[in-house]
This record gives structure tokens, C-alpha cells and sequence, in this order.
């Protein structure tokens, strides 16, 4: 069964930084990933996506201020930026088009979202 499990939220201080994983488990690996997020009366979006080649795409609104990275071994994803405001509140949520030995397929997978808090 593959599962992503997001990690890394919380709450942090304007100005700070802050890293966000995914892990992938199952027989698996990982086409695209990505990550979305989704603000307070908001509809979802992307924030930015990685092949895995390691070919990235960003969201307008964050290139230059958050970096998308992966590390295929461990099948883990990652979301790092500094400088975060509460502009950045919202909930992560990881995303990935995932091929399974199991059943030979490729589908896409949603983790269950982490929260990420900017204090003013």
C-alpha cells in the first residue's frame, strides 16, 4: 500500500525558516512529486513540482523564496524556504504520480497535509 506522511509543520516566528519531508513508503517509485497548499477559505494550490530526473517547477508566487528537492533513495520529498511570513499559513500537502511493483500501475497519491503557521 503506498502511503506519503508529511512532516515538518508548525508554528514559526516571522522571518524564520522552515523544511518540510514527505516520506513515500511502499514498493514504489516516484514519477512526480510535488507540493500544494491550501490557505483559510482558499481553494488549493500548487506550490511546486520535481521529476525524477530532478526537473523543478515553481509556483510565481514562490520561485526565488522556496526550494522543492528530492532524495530518491529514501523516497522523500522535501519543501525548504526562509523568510516565511503569514502569507505562507496554510496547510502542505504532498502530492505524487507514484508507479507500484504491486500492482504495475501508476496512480496519484495525496498525503494528509501538514500544517505550516507564519507568527506576525
Amino acid at each position: 500500500q503506498v502511503q506519503l506522511v508529511e512532516s515538518g509543520g508548525g508554528l514559526v516566528q516571522s522571518g524564520g525558516s522552515l523544511r518540510l519531508s514527505c516520506a513515500a513508503s511502499g514498493s514504489i517509485f516516484s514519477i512526480i512529486m510535488g507540493w500544494y497548499r491550501q490557505a483559510p477559505g482558499k481553494q488549493r494550490e500548487l506550490v511546486a513540482t520535481i521529476t525524477i530526473g530532478g526537473r523543478t517547477n515553481y509556483a510565481d508566487s514562490v520561485k526565488g523564496r522556496f526550494t522543492i528537492s528530492r532524495d530518491n533513495a529514501k523516497n522523500t520529498l522535501y519543501l525548504q524556504w526562509n523568510s516565511l511570513n503569514p502569507e505562507h499559513t496554510a496547510v502542505y500537502y504532498c502530492n505524487g504520480q507514484i508507479f507500484s511493483y504491486v500492482d504495475g500501475g501508476v496512480q496519484g497519491y495525496w498525503g494528509q497535509g501538514t500544517q505550516v503557521t507564519g507568527a506576525s
